[in-house]
């Protein structure tokens, strides 16, 4: 699994960027994929995951009804669509891949990392 994130940019409040995480390495499989942010100064959070077969999406609560996350595994992709964008959302986002479902929004539990794409909202 090679992850690149891509997408980044930057936005006025309230509008809309789609990140993509793409595998260039082998199959997703059977991971779980999530993001992460980090703002300067501040520690990587979770942002979203969804489950391998796309069963299971989960989000922190500050981003939950605005981002969206989603997956095409035939095409070893992971997409986080970010809507109503806010100052609070500016970060560098990372995309990763984690083995177990039940610790997507354990950072240290993830085995592949992207390289972190930089969103920048300004008010």
């Amino acid at each position: 699994v090679q992850l690149q994130a891509s997408g980044g940019g930057f936005v006025q409040t309230g509008g809309s960027l789609r990140l993509s995480c793409l595998n260039s390495g082998h199959t997703f499989g059977t991971y779980s994929m999530g993001w992460f942010r980090q703002a300067p100064g501040k520690e990587r959070e979770f942002v979203a995951a969804i489950s391998d077969g796309s069963f299971i999406t989960i989000y922190r609560d500050s981003v939950q009804g605005r981002f969206t996350i989603s997956r095409d595994d035939a095409n070893n992709t992971v997409f986080l669509q970010m809507n109503s964008l806010t100052p609070d959302d500016t970060a560098v986002y990372y995309c990763g891949a984690a083995p177990l479902w039940r610790f997507v929004k354990v950072k240290s539990k993830y085995r592949y990392w992207g390289q972190g794409t930089l969103v920048t909202v300004s008010s």
